[in-house]
């Protein structure tokens, strides 16, 4: 008897402790707390590991071997190159399209657009890095389609994520360019567009199409394809566009 209800006990546990690795790009880190709620609503057994950085980054850990499950990119580049390295064991699926935004903690005149950034005002401007963040990326390719990188190139502070280009962004630097997915975070409604903040206009750079993948280790885990299949489905979309992200 004491050892069916041990066995018992023991089962219980293994199935509350279920737990998803999910690496996660850093411009879905203001969204994820209300992912993961509104997915343990529907599966309260599952816990998500969150492991945030770069894209860029974070692949660099799974072709080396990092224990994730899922990975949600801020781009399908990186995804892509899991799924060709045989690393993903899923095509890349879009989960949603994310935007940039330009923001200062200090009131300024958005009507000059991203001219702005050209005046004396504006000494340091943070950008996440272009060769491992896709915001980054987006930035320079926003910046150079608008004749304004040359100008404002001495001006450059560069963050490793979108998170940490955000932290220098309300701490060091007069200006930043930020996922405006940040900007729907409780914690930075307070700042106002058009105030605090504007869009980048969408026609100076590609869309940002974020995708996910099941990486290899999540092979025959229910739970991960649980997740995977609520990221691209109608109640994490709200969540998201909730967010500030295009669906």
């Amino acid at each position: 008897m004491i050892k069916t209800l041990l066995l018992f006990f023991l089962l219980q546990f293994s199935v509350f402790a279920e737990t998803i690795n999910l690496a996660l790009s850093a411009n879905v880190s203001y969204a994820i707390k209300a992912l993961t709620k509104e997915f343990n609503n529907l599966y309260p057994n599952v816990k998500i590991r969150v492991i945030v950085g770069s894209s860029g980054k974070l692949t660099a850990q799974i072709n080396n071997g990092a224990p994730y499950d899922i990975f949600m990119s801020a781009n399908m580049k990186y995804p892509k190159a899991l799924f060709m390295s045989a690393n993903a064991i899923t095509s890349p699926s879009v989960y949603a399209r994310g935007s940039l935004a330009y923001l200062s903690v200090k009131e300024r005149d958005f009507s000059k657009g991203l001219d702005i950034l050209n005046t004396k005002e504006i000494s340091k401007i943070a950008i996440a890095n272009p060769k491992t963040a896709p915001y980054g990326k987006a930035s320079f390719e926003a910046l150079k389609n608008a004749n304004l990188l040359e100008k404002i190139k001495s001006k450059i502070v560069y963050g490793e994520s979108a998170a940490q280009t955000l932290s220098y962004t309300v701490s060091a630097v007069d200006i930043g360019f930020v996922a405006k997915s940040s900007l729907y975070s409780p914690k930075l409604k307070r700042f106002k567009k058009g105030v605090h903040w504007e869009e980048v206009e969408s026609s100076l750079y590609k869309p940002i199409e974020q995708g996910i993948v099941l990486l290899k280790r999540a092979k025959g885990k229910k739970s991960a394809q649980d997740f995977y299949d609520f990221i691209l489905g109608k109640k994490a979309q709200k969540i998201f566009i909730k967010y500030g992200y295009e669906i």
